[in-house]
């Protein structure tokens, strides 16, 4: 089904961007990045966060980018904590390893680090441990109206 989400959402808004579906799995940056063939900076992983009042959020960042505590806090007004996998897969729609920005199940805004911005293209998951989609870092913000932050360190 979360496959499923992601191919409405391209064919309405990106009918040129192609689901590649890997043999194997996707579902961590080594994973991805060597099914892929690219660096692990360029796989663009999405993690879903919440603030203290319980509003959720997606954080898409560089696969091999760590996230930096004071930044999150700078950025988003306070502590931050990531989500457990079942409220990942209820909000989003998509298992963990396979998250993505594209095709959620509830609308939830989305943030895009500036770690990406240092590649032409990155590779998000697609809904699926083994799905993805080759995209332009400012393509993909533009698709899922996301706002630009700085709340990574490089490892």
């Amino acid at each position: 089904m979360s496959l499923a989400s992601v191919r409405a959402f391209l064919a309405a808004h990106a009918p040129d961007l192609e689901i590649v579906v890997t043999d194997g799995s996707t579902a961590t940056v080594a994973e991805a990045a060597h099914q892929h063939g690219v660096q692990p900076g360029q796989i663009a992983k999405t993690l879903a966060f919440c603030k203290q009042d319980g509003e959720a959020f997606l954080v898409v960042a560089g696969g091999d980018a760590r996230m930096d505590n004071a930044r999150m806090k700078a950025a988003f007004g306070g502590k931050t904590r990531m989500l457990d996998p079942e409220r990942v897969l209820a909000l989003t729609g998509h298992p963990v390893g396979g998250v993505c920005p594209f095709g959620l199940a509830t609308p939830l805004p989305v943030y895009c680090d500036v770690s990406l911005r240092c590649f032409d293209v990155v590779i998000p998951a697609a809904g699926a441990t083994n799905s993805a989609v080759r995209i332009a870092p400012g393509r993909m913000a533009e698709l899922i109206d996301a706002s630009w932050v700085d709340v990574c360190r490089q490892a």
